[in-house]
């Protein structure tokens, strides 16, 4: 069975979209940096915030979403605990579990983060709207 060639508009297609990506995590960890995170602090109350039904998480669940190793989110959360970020609290149901959710302070330095990423994505969205488009429509 002969093999089907990609044609060439598609891996420009590719390439735009992956520049276009990279523009976008570059613009966001520049935006954590300025608002004294690290961008994996960021994308941890952005975990934490962003999480489905619920406005707290436990340490396996922010490890998941963050695909980090289970040691590596406690070293994370303990950062962001000294930070005044989050704070742990043991689960009202099993407590054996601990639920991290946001401090007012970090709240308030995701609320900033998440209000200058959406506005960039509404600048940056029509053109990833357009490659995507360009993909997934052969």
């Amino acid at each position: 069975m002969p093999r089907r060639r990609i044609p060439k508009s598609q891996y420009e297609s590719l390439a735009a979209l992956r520049y276009a990506l990279r523009r976008f995590m570059n613009f966001s960890q520049d935006a954590a940096r300025q608002s004294g995170l690290t961008p994996q602090q960021h994308q941890a109350l952005l975990a934490i915030t962003g999480f489905p039904g619920r406005d707290f998480v436990s340490i396996t669940e922010l490890a998941e979403h963050l695909q980090l190793r289970h040691h590596s989110t406690i070293g994370l959360v303990d950062r962001l605990a000294r930070g005044g970020l989050l704070r742990r609290t043991p689960s009202a149901v099993d407590r054996r579990r601990v639920e991290l959710r946001l401090t007012p302070r970090g709240e308030r330095v995701i609320e900033r983060l998440s209000a200058t990423h959406l506005q960039e994505l509404r600048q940056l969205g029509p053109e990833l709207h357009r490659l995507i488009g360009t993909i997934i429509a052969v």
